[in-house]
């Protein structure tokens, strides 16, 4: 398939409820409205195509961005190629759940992370902290050494408060992925989201929104999830 059938078929796939959706989190034209599951008949086809995934990227089209994500090749793209790709993700759904997604099956994930944390840009900041959780929830705790993931959620509890909402929201995640996927630091993660408290995000509309990583990770904890690692990272 070709970036103009590509185009084609996510037209045809498009739902305009989930357009609206995706529109209200921050989504932008051109869309059309995939769900993400009905994007897997497609990608079984296509398997893996850098060459298209970046033409499809290119586009804009948050749908094909999406969808570029699925059949990339991670470990054909470069820290360069991975910039590139977050200078194009103008919202959270893109930043950390493709481009993210993307660099945590590589092995500079961690280098290219470590660098968009130290960025000040608040989705450059989300896209670090989120690609750690994909990283920690899917890979063996011994890939990551201690003494770093403690000095990044000391670091979290230093500035999570004062950060943009996008990176606060990451923030709020990787506590709790480093509490219940990675085992040796779990006792200090729930230290550390109990003196965080809730964790405030502002809505453009309504009222504020309020996460709770210390109440998430006594869930999971209760549900048995402690030390979970997910088979996969991307779809």
């Amino acid at each position: 398939m070709n970036v103009e059938s590509v185009m084609l078929e996510l037209e045809g796939l498009g739902k305009e409820r989930l357009k609206k959706m995706y529109l209200s989190n921050g989504a932008h034209e051109p869309l059309f409205g995939v769900a993400t599951g009905a994007m897997k008949p497609m990608a079984k086809t296509i398997k893996i195509n850098q060459p298209l995934a970046e033409q499809l990227y290119a586009t804009g089209n948050y749908d094909a961005m999406y969808f570029a994500g699925i059949i990339a090749d991670p470990q054909a793209m470069t820290a360069a190629d991975f910039d590139r790709w977050m200078d194009a993700a103008y919202f959270y759904m893109l930043s950390d759940y493709v481009v993210a997604v993307t660099l945590a099956e590589t092995n500079i994930a961690q280098e290219v992370a470590d660098q968009w944390i130290a960025s000040g840009e608040e989705l450059r900041m989300s896209a670090g902290w989120s690609c750690y959780c994909w990283l920690l929830g899917s890979r063996q705790d011994r890939e990551f050494p201690e003494g770093k993931i403690s000095d990044m959620l000391e670091l979290v509890q230093k500035t999570i408060h004062d950060s943009p909402d996008r990176t606060k929201s990451a923030m709020n995640t990787f506590i709790y992925t480093v509490a219940i996927s990675y085992l040796p630091l779990h006792d200090k993660a729930v230290k550390i989201a109990e003196a965080i408290g809730p964790v405030e995000i502002n809505r453009d509309k309504g009222k504020s929104k309020f996460l709770h990583a210390s109440e998430n990770i006594r869930k999971e904890v209760e549900r048995g999830k402690l030390g979970f690692k997910r088979k996969y990272v991307r779809c």
